[in-house]
């Protein structure tokens, strides 16, 4: 295509290097086209709380400027997402790199649902992965793929990062060794900095035939020795609670804990060798200069013993930071079952854990990459403490998690930010909120278009499974399903109107053929529906051949393989009224998860009285273009008990207006219901 890019990888030169069969260079990369399909940018919006230093220029200088200026969330594989950073103006832009890989533990992450309100919290297994999801999520992986799979990322994600950046890689004691081997390779080892040892859990008390796992690794790299680094502290360890126990022993005049500090050189330093208020100096002088000492002193930072023998600081414990953190982190915990940022995703990482991460290596408005986002937590602690990001995953479940928590966590900061610009009188509290970078993020879909990658074996599945009779002789046509001919999207990728268009432009070629047409995907876009209503009507209008439906399959091995997809229905009523745009969702419909309750063994079947339970969430832009869906509302309930509105009024523009609603069940599929008003 036109719109493709390729771009140029440099190699890995760093030692040791780590060999598997199959092992090959990333020389350069074909870096596909991006659609823009959703935006959240919520109105009105207050002024971005700029903190020192910040200005909207010096924060958004280095962005490129076809992109809105807020948070990226890429819906694709990371290995094409990444290309497209590095097309588009990202080489040498990101910060920091958090990574959490999947670790080749043989687990399968599918993510488990509930459905809303229903008693007994009936659980549904989320959609088994597509063909390209399977190779990152399903976690099964042969080992020379894996090692393949992670390098390839590695030396895209170098490119990606600014000269004084850090990645973070986090992984588990099946691979660690392969990792850090292959990181040196592309980093070279003298820009290792750290092994961190997570402590994630407690120790089992169940019988075992080895010890018990109870730590994670995060290796720490750098592009060079001007990487960013703020020291953090901690009080939360138990050694760190006992030193405070021990040594904060001190009571002042006025109440305050404190510890005495000695003021003493461990060097010999002639100009730190004076006396003080007839204090001598100790044999290597003093830590600090006169002049504070003196300023110390002034303070009342000082404690001077009767004996006259040697200055102690004072150091009040509601001074004292904590001890600098080491490479063992045990005050890190897992996220509690009942916590407020749990998302019920497998692999989901504690808040805590990837803000000490970004506090220690960014500073505010400092641009922050994930590109296997899960459940949304690096960029929900970017967002947070006011750093930009950029956020991909590959799977829908993980879009659908990680969007639905930023939007709650940026409409919690417009309140805070609208009440700092307004406070309430009397209050006289110090305002200490995190600044935020943006209010608005970004919803991009990267695809690889090219129609002549197959999945043989996937095709023919499915054309045994619906029953297509496959076509060798047609150059276009995969087969014939009764009178109808059939073509097969290539399954690494939803359908598209390109791919739309490309029937069309195939049948322009054929003027006699008189046949529909059956095109048979894994999953389509929501334009899709907008363009073959159009197609359609126009053949019925003109009494022309060649209608199009579509049967939109599903990978769903434990379900008995292929099955024919029916897609969600909504029905909703739009009219105008005195108070604007009333918006009614009458009743919705997802056949999939009526499936899913009839077809998982051990769950009774529950009666479905309110439709809203099915739903995850409704979105509303009311003036739709047709391609980018802008949310001037988002009704996401914040329990999982809570149920939708289903029932809303809009402010109105004058003349015609498009509204479009779009409603996301359970299991992530989206319904686009669009209306002319």
């Amino acid at each position: 295509m036109a719109d493709e890019k390729i771009v140029q990888i440099k190699p890995a030169k760093g030692r040791p290097m780590l060999t598997w069969v199959g092992k090959r260079p990333l020389r350069n990369v074909t870096a596909y086209p991006a659609q823009l399909v959703e935006q959240f940018s919520p109105s009105p919006s207050p002024p971005i709380p700029l903190g020192e230093g910040w200005s909207e220029d010096k924060l958004w200088q280095d962005w490129p400027g076809k992109f809105p200026k807020g948070g990226l969330l890429f819906h694709g594989d990371n290995k094409d997402v990444l290309a497209y950073l590095l097309a588009n103006g990202f080489r040498g832009k990101v910060k920091l790199i958090y990574i959490d890989p999947p670790f080749d533990s043989g687990a399968d992450y599918v993510r488990r649902v509930t459905l809303r309100g229903v008693t007994g919290g009936v659980k549904l297994e989320g959609e088994a992965y597509t063909l390209g999801e399977q190779i990152q999520y399903t976690d099964i992986w042969a080992n020379d793929n894996y090692l393949q799979f992670v390098y390839e990322r590695l030396l895209l994600l170098k490119e990606l990062l600014t000269d004084d950046g850090s990645l973070y890689l986090h992984c588990d004691w099946r691979k660690n060794a392969y990792i850090h081997l292959m990181l040196d390779e592309v980093f070279s080892a003298e820009n290792f900095r750290n092994e961190i040892i997570w402590k994630r859990k407690g120790g089992s008390s169940n019988p075992s035939s080895q010890y018990d796992v109870v730590t994670d690794t995060i290796f720490w790299f750098v592009k060079s020795p001007e990487a960013t680094f703020n020291q953090q502290y901690t009080k939360d360890t138990p050694e760190v609670q006992e030193y405070i126990r021990e040594r904060f022993v001190y009571r002042d005049d006025d109440g305050r804990l404190y510890m005495r500090s000695p003021i003493v050189s461990p060097h010999y330093r002639e100009n730190l060798v004076y006396e003080y208020k007839g204090y001598t100096p100790p044999p290597n002088g003093w830590s600090i200069s006169l002049d504070v000492m003196e300023q110390w002193d002034k303070e009342g930072k000082l404690y001077f013993p009767t004996d006259g023998k040697r200055i102690y600081r004072k150091i009040y414990i509601d001074e004292y930071p904590g001890q600098p953190i080491q490479n063992l982190w045990t005050d890190v915990y897992v996220i509690n079952p009942m916590a407020h940022e749990r998302e019920d995703y497998p692999t989901q990482k504690p808040e805590s854990l990837l803000e000490r991460i970004i506090r220690v290596s960014t500073n505010p408005g400092d641009l922050v990459l994930d590109c296997f986002i899960g459940s949304g937590t690096t960029a929900a602690v970017s967002q947070t403490i006011g750093r930009r990001w950029i956020a991909a995953d590959i799977n829908k479940g993980a879009m659908q998690t990680t969007a639905k928590r930023l939007q709650g966590i940026i409409r919690e900061q417009i309140e805070s930010e609208q009440k700092r610009q307004h406070p309430l009188p009397g209050l006289g509290q110090e305002d200490t909120t995190p600044k935020s970078a943006q209010y608005s993020f970004a919803v991009y879909r990267v695809n690889d278009y090219d129609l002549q990658i197959q999945h043989n074996e996937a095709l023919n599945l499915a054309c045994e499974h619906i029953g297509v009779a496959r076509i060798k002789t047609d150059v276009f046509f995969d087969g014939t399903l009764g009178n109808r001919l059939v073509k097969v999207i290539p399954f690494n990728h939803p359908l598209t109107p390109l791919d739309l268009e490309e029937v069309k432009k195939e049948l322009s070629n054929r003027p006699e053929e008189a046949r529909d047409i059956v095109v048979v995907c894994l999953g389509k876009e929501l334009a899709v529906e907008g363009w073959l209503e159009d197609w359609n009507r126009h053949r019925k209008r003109t009494g022309l051949p060649n209608k199009i439906d579509v049967i939109e399959v599903r990978s769903d091995p434990k379900y008995g393989g292929f099955f024919v997809h029916k897609p969600a229905e909504a029905e909703v009523k739009i009219q105008r009224t005195d108070e604007g745009f009333l918006i009614e969702i009458v009743k919705f419909l997802s056949p999939t998860i009526i499936e899913r309750l009839r077809q998982q063994s051990g769950v009774l079947m529950p009666h479905i009285d309110d439709w809203r339970a099915m739903v995850d969430s409704v979105m509303i832009d009311t003036a739709y273009d047709g391609q980018v869906f802008n949310i001037l509302l988002a009704d996401v309930p914040e329990k999982k008990n809570d149920l939708v509105a289903g029932k809303y009024i809009l402010p109105a523009s004058q003349g015609k207006a498009t509204v479009a609603v779009k409603i996301t069940d359970m299991l992530g599929e989206e319904v686009l219901f669009v209306e002319k008003i």
